[in-house]
């Protein structure tokens, strides 16, 4: 891998004068089966429900109803989403749950959906998976939240390499957290691996010299990485980032405070030295970042340094 003079590319990130530079981003969906054949939705006083046939089921449409205390637009929100339509996808395709016909899909209840403004950004719900043979259900609660990014930046310093991290409140684990600059995908759409450098550490990085640390996986993992399979379905693309800068350059991002203040991100820029990353944070991207990392260096699928 090149080690890359940042002086002049990297800089700090001023929103008022930014330029029109526009990234890579991954694409995450892939064509796949048509989903439903039929769909109806019946609204009564006491119950709204949703009825989809699957192709690999058609015998036997699935019901979605919705849970006590969800209201109707939130209802047709949770089914028109493309997290929901992104689930019902992954359940259909080669490695899907209903790909070799020992499980079916009865019903989804919809528990609760959170808006980001327009959009649907977190959707919970419970699927009733049945294994046939036993005629047992499967776990099935989900938190559905998409597909996300996440980069590990790796700084040259006088003969040091540091990482650069964020860090900020997590009230889901109540408590601060030391993590990797990370943003979510919105559907494909955006410049969302710069976009979420510049808020969250506010620095603007030549995204061509991206290495994308998850394309080294097999195909059949959909090049991601997923922290909590058992009740998430968050799927991570992690990338690396390395330069040479300056040490008042380190010195300037240590403890530097970015994030969108507005939206209640209070972030902290931490920079530490990559020997001990892997001891300072529990946080899961650094560490499978940093695993990733390693084994494609050992096997000599990282670009060589100029």
């Amino acid at each position: 891998m090149r080690t890359l003079f940042l002086l002049p590319a990297l800089k700090f990130f001023n929103p008022l004068l930014t330029d029109s530079t526009h990234f890579r981003t991954r694409h995450f969906h892939k064509t796949t089966r048509v989903l439903s054949l039929k769909m109806t939705t019946e609204s009564t006083p006491s119950a709204l429900t949703h009825a989809i046939a699957l192709p690999g089921q058609l015998d036997q449409p699935v019901t979605v109803v919705a849970a006590a205390g969800v209201s109707e637009s939130d209802f047709r929100n949770a089914i028109e989403c493309s997290l929901f339509k992104q689930w019902l996808k992954n359940i259909q395709t080669e490695n899907g749950l209903l790909s070799d016909g020992t499980m079916s899909l009865r019903q989804v209840i919809v528990q609760g959906v959170d808006m980001f403004g327009k959009r649907v950004g977190f959707l919970k719900f419970k699927a009733d998976v049945i294994h046939k043979q036993t005629g047992n259900k499967v776990p099935g609660i989900v938190f559905a939240r998409g597909p996300a990014v996440a980069v590990l930046i790796l700084l040259d310093s006088d003969g040091e390499t540091y990482a650069v991290l964020t860090e900020q409140v997590r009230v889901p684990v109540g408590k601060l957290m030391l993590e990797l600059p990370a943003g979510m995908l919105d559907d494909d759409k955006g410049d969302i691996v710069g976009t979420a450098v510049q808020e969250e550490t506010g620095l603007h990085l030549n995204m061509d010299d991206l290495v994308d640390l998850t394309a080294f996986l097999d195909p059949s993992t959909g090049n991601q990485v997923f922290p909590s399979p058992g009740g998430c379905d968050e799927g991570l693309g992690l990338f690396l980032y390395r330069g040479s800068v300056d040490k008042e350059i380190i010195r300037q991002l240590q403890g530097k405070e970015t994030g969108l203040r507005d939206h209640g991100e209070l972030i902290q820029v931490r920079v530490v030295p990559y020997k001990n990353l892997w001891r300072n944070t529990g946080d899961a991207k650094v560490l499978m970042a940093i695993s990733l990392y390693e084994m494609a260096k050992r096997d000599g699928l990282l670009p060589l340094k100029d």
